[in-house]
């Protein structure tokens, strides 16, 4: 059960209508000894990572509550996707043996000529990202070269479409392709990886190939400035008139930003602040005084859809990387009730009545993503505190026997548990309580840039 003391410390931080109008601090965000607070996180990590071992080395994900396995890009066929997702994770928590332990796998195991479809963007940022951090940290020379192999496969799905907009899945082996009914995130998420990789190898044509993408959908901008959120990799023609900040779109306007910051691209940067302001002008919707961003018509600006994912909480942070920062507040505030609410934010909510969509939700980072990335920003204290509630409550509802899992009813008390630990909590919500509670010494957090998947891009010591 999600203790009460929990839900009055995220009021307390919630205050009036945005973080920005509060004065003062409460009293946990004063008292809290963080140092403690990062030595739990990885305490916890380490425990994990440990049944993961046991239970489930290699393999994709684990299922903590029954101490099995399962495959998440090729049924039956498993590439060590959460041991892959967890080592910068492990390097940063100064887990060493682990960390080579992990890295020996993937020298020895991770194969990827396989026959089989695997989806591109999902492959991309957590395989092909999650080596590139690994090479990052370690200099091994092996996983730049696995993450080179890996991209050259993806890329045929890139040469496949006239457009240069990706198919949402290739052969690993044959370079076939297939579904081209596509979205912005699925054609858009590559330009932080693909150019790493393109800066280490010398070999611009990843970095161009991203970028090409991104540009085509950018191109159609309606004159409000908005893209539909889902497109056809052969037609290039949009396929709907939804215009979305979370489902099918988020990391897209994510790598516009991250792109301008790791190599300079004006063009993303200016990309980026343009779409952002757009969303700000014609998505962002007031309902009983809370900010929302539901999806609109991207030609006329209307509504039509009432639904706002836990993903949607990247923009908070998003936002204010982008200079709107009293935006990015408003917005935070919004999922800061809904913790305070529900204790675990909901997979979906319904806008107009605050009410969750579905019951279940998936270990979700986003928010403490964009509390990590407001506090990069300003230091400001707050961020830490509903952070600290955020790793508490999920502490508390989601420890199994062999992992943290996923929950299948956050209504009911105790929550209901599933029965997956997801990949990216390797590497994504884990390393970002430690970023914000540790301050680790081997990342400086003023030169930090985190791809999607949180794998580290830039800023290792």
């Amino acid at each position: 059960m999600i203790r009460s003391l929990h839900r009055r410390h995220a009021l307390a931080l919630l205050g009036g209508s945005t973080l920005a109008g509060l004065t003062g601090l409460p009293a946990m965000a004063q008292s809290e000894d963080w140092s403690a607070l990062g030595a739990d996180v990885k305490a916890q990590f380490k425990w994990a990572w440990d049944q993961y071992v046991d239970k489930a080395w290699g393999k994709d994900e684990i299922n903590p509550v029954s101490g099995t396995a399962q495959s998440f890009f090729i049924e039956g066929q498993d590439l060590g996707l959460s041991l892959v997702e967890a080592l910068d994770t492990l390097w940063i928590m100064e887990l060493d043996e682990e960390f080579q332990a992990g890295v020996d796998w993937v020298k020895a195991n991770l194969d990827f000529d396989i026959d089989g479809y695997s989806q591109v963007f999902e492959t991309n940022i957590r395989l092909v990202g999650g080596l590139l951090s690994a090479h990052l940290a370690s200099g091994d020379p092996l996983l730049l070269a696995k993450a080179k192999d890996l991209a050259d496969r993806l890329m045929k799905a890139f040469d496949a479409s006239p457009h240069g907009l990706p198919y949402r899945y290739v052969n690993l082996k044959t370079g076939a392709v297939r579904d081209p009914e596509t979205n912005l995130a699925e054609i858009g998420t590559y330009a932080t990886e693909f150019g790493l990789l393109g800066q280490l190898t010398g070999d611009d044509r990843y970095y161009a190939a991203a970028k090409r993408a991104m540009k085509h959908a950018l191109d159609m901008r309606s004159d409000l400035g908005l893209m539909a959120a889902n497109i056809h990799a052969e037609t290039g023609q949009f396929t709907s008139r939804n215009a979305s900040i979370d489902v099918y779109a988020d990391s897209f306007y994510e790598y516009l930003w991250d792109a301008w910051e790791l190599f300079g691209d004006q063009d993303m940067k200016r990309w980026a602040e343009e779409c952002l302001a757009a969303m700000v002008a014609h998505q962002g919707k007031r309902y009983d005084g809370r900010l929302w961003f539901p999806m609109v018509d991207y030609e006329t600006g209307a509504v039509t859809g009432t639904s706002q994912t836990v993903l949607g909480g990247y923009l908070a942070g998003l936002l204010g990387q982008v200079g709107l920062k009293a935006e990015g507040d408003d917005f935070l505030a919004t999922y800061t009730e809904m913790q305070a609410t529900y204790g675990i934010i909901p997979e979906s909510t319904d806008v107009t009545t605050r009410l969750p969509r579905t019951k279940r939700t998936g270990l979700r980072p986003e928010f403490a993503d964009a509390c990590l990335n407001l506090w990069l920003g300003d230091r400001d204290e707050r961020y830490r505190a509903l952070t600290a509630i955020h790793w508490r409550n999920m502490k508390e509802s989601s420890k199994a026997a062999y992992g943290f899992t996923a929950l299948s009813d956050i209504t009911t008390r105790p929550m209901a548990q599933g029965d997956n630990c997801p990949g990216y909590w390797w590497s994504e919500q884990m390393k970002y309580y430690y970023l914000m509670f540790a301050e680790p010494k081997r990342v400086d957090l003023n030169r930090l840039v985190l791809s999607t998947e949180a794998n580290v891009l830039r800023g290792f010591r």
